[in-house]
């Protein structure tokens, strides 16, 4: 990955690995696919309900997914920030989390 002085702070310090990459991007693709059947009910003038279904759906599958992304934040770059002395990583964690809520 390339990395500009003015971006180091916007990558991760230890990347994720192949598998997590390929489980994250699967779950990406799945909720995108739930969004295009939501499209596509839209299109079809389903029943408001059914749709509303499948809005809580991918409401609770982007959650999912952002505890995923959480999990891994914590396990590394706010551990890594943490061993290295910065304490403002919390706070920032802990904006972080009342984002996802």
């Amino acid at each position: 990955m390339e990395h500009c002085e003015h971006c180091e702070a916007h990558y991760k310090n230890t990347p994720r690995s192949e598998e997590q990459v390929r489980a994250l991007v699967g779950r990406l693709n799945r909720i995108g696919g739930q969004i295009a059947g939501i499209r596509k009910m839209i299109e079809e003038n389903r029943y408001c309900g059914e749709v509303l279904v499948q809005v809580s759906a991918v409401e609770s599958a982007v959650r999912a997914f952002g505890y995923l992304v959480l999990e891994d934040h914590l396990a590394t770059c706010v551990s890594e920030r943490i061993r290295a002395g910065d304490a403002d990583v919390v706070r920032e964690t802990v904006e972080l989390v009342k984002k996802l809520n």
